[in-house]
């Protein structure tokens, strides 16, 4: 696949203006390269395991 036809797919399922995505820069992934990301995040998770939270007020009221 070419990145003219990458770019083209992109815009007919998305419905936006073929320029929009090429500015976007979307590229074929190598699916061999598990660890990619051209800009990794760097922030924690963003989400919350309530188990182990309340496991661990549990444990700092000595509660169980």
């Amino acid at each position: 696949m070419t990145q003219q036809q990458l770019d083209r797919l992109v815009s007919e399922a998305t419905g936006e203006d073929l320029r929009a995505i090429r500015r976007r820069g979307f590229s074929i992934a190598n699916p061999i390269e598990v660890d990619f990301d051209p800009e990794p995040d760097q922030r924690p998770p963003q989400w919350v395991d309530w188990d182990q939270l309340d496991r661990e007020r549990a444990d700092r009221l000595n509660v169980r």
